[in-house]
């Protein structure tokens, strides 16, 4: 291999600032809201939660933000992740257009959640806390910010959707292999998870909930913080590495998209993806279209309130103005659980009210008819979450072809399906319902948003 290739293709071309879009957007967020008093919060009222480090990030408009040296050591293990073109699906489709891909399944953990994961446990560290408390959906969260905190040597407790802990056990074991103690949610450890039982004995749980669970231990005791695998602007900071390295890679392969597309439930992976993307527009006037796909039985971004609301079930956490179903909604147990949160990004949500990104939203049947698709086309099984992305990319093509165009297609494989293959199996089976949510419950959930001055 030449001295030029080892450079283009190895560690020396992982990322050393990530990138925040805030420096970049046309107009600023909404302000965050203390959840007692409505007024705008300050870095204290965040420092029993997050380590001063991570508070700074929050509400940092700095375009770019260091990536200390520990971090992009350990980020060695795996980045930069691959980019591919998908020539085995394009033949497939029968398509004009070019697809890519970004591999963020080769991490350790088999996801992105790594690239944030060991971000926030190495300022915790460094903080000199000793204990995390986070929630997880799907369990991707769980067992990357497990990973971290064995590398960090911090304990970490995960309070885990009930539905998905029950689904997925092989993604609890991952946990407890990487030395985390793993919760099905709601439980009876906390005063939310006792309080949800009481009134539900049987809930299968929701991230809401998980939340207020994860946030009231790291309250209550002084030597716990709390860790967020979406949604807050550092977590979506952290990712930006997918997209800067894509963005090369791109550049590399002489190609840029006309379209990037990713899967989103809290917003990480697809702001990881997108955000720099939309920089670069917002910049270099560079032209692209950029897709949020969710699940039809989620739809935050699609059939959500755009409005203050709080993140969690039991109303600790702060209020945020952001696509919303809610905080009372629980939504059906379909099986891409890292998809299943009420309430959509902050700054993903302003992006959409921007016009800076699109929005759609799928069933999970035809969103794991791609991914059977997908894996028998270029080899790689996609996580259900992953499959969402799959399938906007494949409508793409296929309309690509319907008139006769050629764009060039990105989307993020924000993770592999190895731990997932029950839903596959239920799939084949045709045991996979297209679950919709409640009307009725949506439209309750939605009566009870936070009534904000600031709005």
């Amino acid at each position: 291999m030449s001295e030029q290739n080892k450079y283009i293709l190895g560690e020396d071309r992982i990322p050393r600032e990530w990138y925040n879009i805030a420096a970049d957007l046309p107009a600023p967020p909404p302000p965050v809201l203390h959840p007692a008093t409505g007024a705008p919060i300050g870095p204290d009222d965040l420092a029993p939660l997050f380590p001063m480090a991570l508070i700074g990030q929050e509400v940092s408009t700095e375009r770019h933000i260091e990536i200390p040296d520990p971090v992009r050591d350990i980020y060695r293990m795996w980045r930069p992740t691959p980019l591919h073109r998908a020539r085995g699906l394009e033949k497939a489709l029968g398509t004009t257009a070019r697809i890519f891909y970004k591999n963020e399944g080769v991490s350790p953990a088999g996801s992105h959640k790594p690239n944030t994961a060991v971000a926030q446990a190495f300022y915790n560290k460094q903080a000199g806390v000793t204990k995390l408390s986070t929630e997880t959906g799907a369990g991707q969260w769980g067992s990357s910010l497990a990973f971290a905190g064995a590398l960090f040597g911090l304990e970490v407790k995960v309070y885990m959707v009930r539905v998905s802990y029950q689904q997925k056990p092989y993604r609890r074991a991952l946990m407890e292999t990487y030395g985390a103690k793993c919760v099905a949610s709601p439980s009876t450890e906390t005063d939310s998870g006792r309080a949800v039982l009481a009134a539900h004995p049987d809930s299968p749980g929701s991230l809401g909930i998980a939340i207020s669970e994860a946030v009231e231990v790291a309250a209550k005791n002084a030597d716990t913080k709390y860790a967020l695998g979406s949604v807050l602007n550092h977590v979506l900071l952290h990712q930006t590495v997918i997209g800067i390295e894509a963005i090369e890679q791109m550049e590399q392969a002489d190609a840029y998209p006309d379209v990037v597309i990713g899967c989103a439930g809290g917003g990480s992976n697809f702001a990881g993806i997108a955000f720099p993307f939309i920089g670069k527009k917002l910049r270099d006037k560079t032209d692209v279209r950029v897709i949020a796909v969710e699940p039809a039985a989620c739809p935050t971004l699609t059939r959500g309130a755009y409005a203050f609301d709080f993140g969690d079930t039991a109303h600790l956490t702060p209020m945020v103005k952001m696509h919303t179903l809610g905080s009372e909604f629980i939504p059906p147990g379909f099986h891409a659980g890292g998809l299943r949160y009420h309430g959509m990004s902050p700054l993903v949500s302003h992006c959409k009210e921007l016009g800076l990104i699109e929005a759609r939203a799928y069933h999970q049947n035809p969103c794991f008819e791609a991914g059977v698709l997908f894996a028998r086309t270029e080899g790689i099984v996609p996580a259900p979450e992953s499959n969402h992305a799959v399938r906007a990319a494949i409508d793409e093509a296929l309309k690509a072809r319907e008139e006769g165009a050629s764009p060039t297609i990105l989307f993020n494989l924000s993770g592999h399906g190895h731990f997932d293959m029950q839903a596959y199996t239920d799939y084949f089976a045709g045991k996979l319902e297209d679950l919709d949510y409640d009307p009725k419950a949506l439209e309750d959930s939605l009566a009870h948003l936070p009534k904000v001055a600031a709005e």
